[in-house]
């Protein structure tokens, strides 16, 4: 190893404080949370979600990958069996029980890459602290995406005609009158149907846990901003 002039040993032990001193002399930047939240990056990892096809069917089959995938063992599935009467997804199988454990997460994002229908993703919501263990872990209802505006609550059939590889690979954009239909036959309150949407009714897309979630981040803003 080739020995350092007397100069360049004399300023050796300086040398290492270069980045420290650079950034001695740069304004300091404080974010203000939680008076104010800062966005998020695009990709960042946050509260994961499960989606539905356009016509409200769920994405989740069941298959249990992302609980096989999962590092720290936080995501439990129970997979169910879709029958005429109680279509929850497309295919044979839905996922009847899935919990999330979010005191053993830590939101690498494997669950993601193993799912293979897109049926779990990952938000930029990241205000999941909570003053009980039971509260932080989130079930199904808490983790299914808001029904958007035509989406049908599940169950129902499928679209006529369509397989699941069909859903797979968006062909459905959808409702159609026949699932409409159904669901005015079985359950005719049901508030995602067009005419009890047209008066007002309110769609109950959020499970317990989301809802207490929600309520203790709109208290902590409130103390935050007080101040």
């Amino acid at each position: 190893m080739e020995k350092r002039s007397g100069l360049s040993e004399v300023l050796a032990p300086v040398a290492g404080f270069g980045v420290t001193f650079a950034n001695m002399f740069k304004p300091t930047v404080t974010e203000q949370y939680p008076r104010e939240r800062v966005l998020t990056k695009p990709r960042y990892h946050g509260r994961h979600q499960l989606n539905r096809y356009p016509d409200g069917l769920e994405k989740c089959i069941g298959c249990e990958l992302c609980a096989w995938a999962c590092p720290a063992d936080a995501i439990y599935v129970e997979g169910g069996d879709n029958t005429p009467e109680a279509q929850f997804s497309p295919g044979e199988r839905y996922g009847r029980v899935y919990q999330i454990n979010y005191l053993r997460c830590i939101f690498c994002g494997l669950c993601i890459e193993a799912c293979p229908t897109r049926a779990l993703t990952m938000t930029n919501e990241y205000e999941l602290a909570g003053p009980t263990r039971p509260g932080l872990i989130w079930e199904k209802q808490d983790l299914l995406a808001p029904l958007r505006s035509g989406q049908l609550a599940t169950p129902h059939p499928m679209v006529e005609g369509t397989s699941d590889t069909d859903y797979y690979r968006g062909e459905v954009t959808g409702v159609t009158d026949e699932q409409v239909a159904w669901v005015a036959e079985h359950r005719p309150d049901d508030p995602t149907l067009p005419e009890n949407a047209a008066k007002g009714a309110t769609v109950p897309d959020l499970g317990t846990t989301r809802l207490a979630q929600r309520a203790i981040t709109a208290a902590a803003h409130r103390q935050g901003g007080a101040r």
